[in-house]
């Protein structure tokens, strides 16, 4: 009697919540997890096998056979399986396309894969006696001699592979298997009591979820701590997860990893890395080899078969909360797979999300508190203000903070001017008819780049030559307003000739390499004056910086975002620690018009503590997270008019399901026109998370007949941008 045909379900990236029944005759328990080729309509995809059934409700007749079930790597383990169920039940996000775009591009094309294992060198014995002719060889016949074992890349890195070769066919080196080096830890700095304590309480229980929230000052050591956690965790044969906002913070923190633990095999995972790379390094962390993985928000879902700890710096960056497809925040994330996997988990960060410091001060996160600098005799900087009302101003930069920079040329000092806008000006304007030029795509303005003879928008990459004249007008007096990095670069070059200036923003580093080789031009004390964007304030540790001067920081003070002034104080903070991290004392110049403004205030006084406070009262009484918990949903359409129909039929449907949760008017969103798209939204909140989870899930259930093709729509759940 024939058996009955297996049915496999199966996660495809499609925009459906739905698992797929295929027929596959071959499929057993073990393959749960694994990749699989199916066809769907006239294409051939891959996705992931969830189950296998006896039966399905489509008829057998119907069901096409699955194409291969690829063997060729393990399969994804079930608490991984399970990391993606709960992303996709609470972000309300399709699980095929949770599963597949938190895969590596190389597991997402129907070819089988494998880890490719480093090559390995060492010399025989014939060559320990040899000579040889040639430069080449002869460097790395010598570099062997010294080494004694090298790996291609390194040889790579450094010699022609010609010589290599040659050296081969001379049988003066073999290839030899990679061996497993014992651990090694290289000495680590003595600690403060502050740092002391906080590892004391962090290692008395190592096993377990443990969420702790390291709240230290900017140059308090808490990298010191995360490598001394580290190296128990290591020595414990297990893998720690280390997570960071920006792709810009991993070279320090891959060579402070590589420092400290130079036998380790430490992997990078993160949009800087090709394919290839980035596959590797993936599977390597799957395998258990990679001991460390350090990577953006993405790699919180990197299979790790020994997770001992996860990590997350820099915790209340806004760039661990993903704004397209979905839409996550990494933190978040991590602190349930800490507690999923049953493993501590650390938030690090010198000005705390609001969220996770009221969940520490509500005792759900453990606190630990750094309240001194790392170096001795090491203190923060004096906040001065330089009173815009009062002080003169040559083309944006006052006469105090260009004294300040003066004195630091002299004594042979940085300095950074701090400002968050890239660019030369944010807007041109006809002096005659004050018309300024505008993205055509959204409801933005154009912003110039001199050097360039562009003018460009910031959000959707349009752009545009600098007009010869004005449009409206015929006028061909055009002008710049306001100031962006170029400017501000332009200015100081003027003022300081002879000054060393570089400047750092994201039109600066688009090279490959080009971050890098500016950092060890910081430290290498080749930088005189340095001008930059947040890409400068947080995470870097400047020796010989002792000035930090903030331009245009009172345009965030009074924000319709709820949040702004959150973000002001992290990122003032944040820049401002820079300055005076070593023995030297650091000030800041703060250019404002509102110098009595209760967070500069707060800010002088390097007081979290208080604006904190000051802004949980705020949020108490507007209603607003952590007190609430809130959802939206963003419409988007060639017609502003069919966005906000659809959203009348949500908000319609929405009022008649009889749930304890606040229904919001649609209403245009902050950026009303985004890539010739016409954007609006509603909101929902509740104070019970689980009652609006169970509001969305039932609201989206009945939603699909006020969709309409005109219409694109999404959830966001835990929204940071309105």
């Amino acid at each position: 009697m024939d058996s009955p045909p297996k049915i496999i379900k199966v996660a495809l990236d499609v925009p459906l919540s739905t698992r797929f029944d295929y027929l596959a005759g071959n499929a057993t328990v073990d393959d749960i997890g694994s990749r699989v080729a199916v066809p769907f309509g006239n294409k051939l995809l891959v996705g992931i096998l969830l189950d296998i059934k006896p039966r399905s409700e489509i008829p057998a007749t119907r069901l096409k056979s699955a194409v291969r079930i690829f063997r060729d790597i393990p399969p994804l383990s079930p608490s991984l399986l399970d990391l993606f169920r709960f992303c996709s039940d609470y972000y309300h996000h399709p699980i095929g396309s949770v599963m597949l775009n938190a895969l590596p591009a190389g597991l997402k094309t129907a070819k089988p894969v494998e880890m490719k294992r480093p090559r390995f060198f060492s010399l025989t014995e014939a060559g320990r006696l040899g000579q040889v002719r040639g430069k080449n060889m002869s460097r790395l016949l010598d570099a062997f001699i010294k080494e004694g074992t090298l790996d291609l890349e390194s040889i790579r890195a450094e010699f022609p592979l010609d010589a290599l070769r040659r050296l081969l066919d001379l049988g003066l080196l073999e290839e030899s298997q990679e061996k497993p080096l014992p651990l090694e830890i290289a000495a680590s700095p003595g600690l403060n009591p502050g740092q002391q304590q906080a590892l004391a309480r962090i290692l008395e229980n190592p096993n377990g979820f443990h969420p702790w929230l390291l709240y230290g000052i900017t140059g308090s050591g808490k990298t010191e701590v995360y490598l001394q956690a580290i190296a128990e965790i290591l020595r414990a044969g297990k893998q720690a997860l280390f997570l960071v906002p920006e792709i810009n913070l991993t070279p320090h923190l891959e060579n402070a990893f590589r420092s400290r633990f130079p036998n380790t095999l430490i992997v990078s995972l993160h949009s800087g890395l090709s394919d290839a790379e980035r596959l590797q390094n993936w599977l390597r962390a799957q395998a258990g080899e990679a001991k460390i993985i350090l990577g953006t928000r993405l790699a919180v879902f990197t299979p790790l078969p020994s997770l001992g700890l996860i990590i997350v710096d820099e915790e209340h960056d806004a760039s661990f909360k993903q704004q397209e497809g979905l839409r996550y925040c990494a933190r978040d994330v991590a602190v349930f797979r800490a507690k999923q996997e049953s493993v501590p988990v650390i938030l690090g960060s010198a000005t705390p999300s609001l969220e996770s410091y009221h969940s520490a001060r509500r005792g759900r996160y453990k606190l630990l508190e750094l309240k001194d600098r790392a170096i001795p005799n090491a203190t923060l900087p004096e906040v001065r203000f330089v009173d815009l009302r009062t002080e003169k101003r040559k083309s944006g930069l006052s006469e105090k903070l260009l004294a300040a920079i003066s004195i630091r040329l002299e004594r042979g000092e940085q300095s950074l001017v701090f400002l968050n806008r890239r660019g030369y000006s944010p807007a041109l304007i006809c002096s005659s008819c004050s018309w300024t030029p505008n993205c055509t795509r959204c409801a933005s303005r154009l912003v110039l780049h001199l050097k360039d003879r562009r003018l460009r928008c910031h959000y959707c990459g349009y752009g545009e030559r600098i007009p010869q004249s004005c449009p409206e007008c015929g006028n061909l007096d055009l002008k710049p307003v306001g100031h962006g990095t170029q400017r501000i670069e332009s200015e100081l070059f003027e003022h300081f000739p002879g000054a060393r200036i570089l400047r750092i923003d994201r039109d600066s580093i688009r090279k490959k390499h080009a971050w890098g080789e500016m950092l060890e031009k910081i430290y290498r004390n080749e930088a005189d004056i340095l001008v930059g964007t947040q890409i400068l304030a947080k995470g870097h540790d400047f020796p010989n910086l002792t000035l930090v001067g903030i331009l245009n920081s009172d345009a965030s003070l009074y924000s319709s975002d709820f949040r702004a002034s959150e973000r002001l104080f992290a990122q003032l903070t944040q820049v401002s620690g820079r300055a005076g991290r070593a023995g030297s004392p650091g000030e800041v110049l703060i250019q404002t018009e509102f110098r009595d403004h209760p967070l500069y205030a707060a800010l002088k006084q390097h007081d979290y503590d208080a604006i904190a406070a000051m802004l949980l009262e705020e949020r108490t009484a507007a209603g607003f997270p952590p007190y609430v918990h809130q959802a939206l949903i963003r419409a988007e359409s060639l017609s502003l008019e069919a966005a906000m129909t659809f959203l009348e039929q949500v908000r319609t449907i929405a009022s008649g399901l009889g749930q304890d949760v606040t229904i919001f008017d649609p209403a245009m969103a902050s950026m009303a026109r985004l890539s010739n798209m016409e954007r609006a939204q509603i909101l929902f909140q509740s104070p019970s998370r689980q009652k609006l989870q169970n509001f969305l899930k039932l609201l989206l259930s009945n939603l699909n007949p006020a969709a309409t093709r005109a219409v694109r729509w999404h959830v966001d759940v835990d929204p940071l941008e309105f």
